[in-house]
């Protein structure tokens, strides 16, 4: 299984990504494809995302049974953590801060 969430993704990209994967909630997208087909995707999205962010997660035999990576700029950060790979949140930017 592969999930791909987009945010602030130009329309461009979010057409290309539906050629292979089903939209199932705007920005949304899953599909089931082999890694040499993940990581061609992924490819697409990088060049696409442009002020916008993304994440992608695939099953894989670990304890988690998934892994994921991210794109752009979010709160949420991966981090590693004894092994575990786990999402860090960022404060929320200070308005006030000049």
């Amino acid at each position: 299984m592969l999930v791909i969430v987009l945010e602030n993704a130009p329309p461009r990209l979010r057409g290309r990504l539906a050629i292979w994967l089903l939209e199932i909630r705007a920005g949304v997208y899953v599909g089931n494809y082999s890694a040499k087909v993940r990581e061609y995707i992924w490819g697409q999205v990088e060049a696409g995302i442009g002020e916008g962010n993304a994440v992608m997660a695939w099953r894989v035999g670990n304890e988690a049974g998934f892994d994921f990576i991210t794109l752009g700029q979010n709160r949420r950060t991966p981090v590693e953590l004894d092994g575990a790979k786990l999402v860090s949140f960022l404060p929320p930017p200070d308005e006030n801060a000049l």
